[in-house]
């Protein structure tokens, strides 16, 4: 058990990431619960959503901060803007749609090992990246790699 007197205290990160067109910073990483969750703030811009997936071994949260979204859970469908949270279990189908010319979010990940995957699949930046749609599909041989370590490395299921 851990002794409470000797816990660190959990300080935000200030390296922002690139990724899919938009940007995250970690709030709290994995190695600092435990890996109990991690905690990642995000800008993606609309175009930029996942399509239709479950997860294996992790629920996640949304908290909207800025923007505007429509998330498929299962078979049900939900509209979310700022201040409003949805939750999306694992093993139920998710997606979402962002409405607004980006939406700007917290996602809590528990437990938080898919924060791998966002690491792995963004670069670092010093600066606050430019929010920008994809321009073109990444290659083929990307995708694949990119499902590839998601189904094999991260329990991640398109659907």
């Amino acid at each position: 058990m851990n002794d409470t007197n000797s816990i660190e205290p959990v300080t935000a990160a200030t390296v922002y990431r690139a990724y899919n067109g938009g940007y995250f910073k970690t709030l709290v990483s994995p190695e600092q619960t435990d890996g109990s969750f991690a905690l990642l703030e995000m800008v993606l811009p609309q175009g930029a959503e996942p399509p239709s997936h479950l997860h294996e071994h992790e629920d996640e949260t949304f908290y909207i901060l800025d923007g505007t979204v429509n998330f498929r859970i299962g078979n049900k469908m939900h509209t979310a803007g700022p201040g409003e949270a949805i939750f999306a279990p694992r093993m139920i189908a998710h997606e979402f749609t962002i409405t607004s010319s980006q939406l700007h979010f917290i996602t809590l990940l528990t437990p938080g090992s898919f924060w791998g995957y966002f690491m792995e699949f963004s670069t670092a930046s010093a600066t606050v990246p430019v929010v920008k749609a994809p321009a073109e599909v990444p290659p083929a041989d990307f995708l694949m790699h990119l499902i590839n370590r998601l189904n094999n490395q991260y329990g991640v299921k398109l659907v």
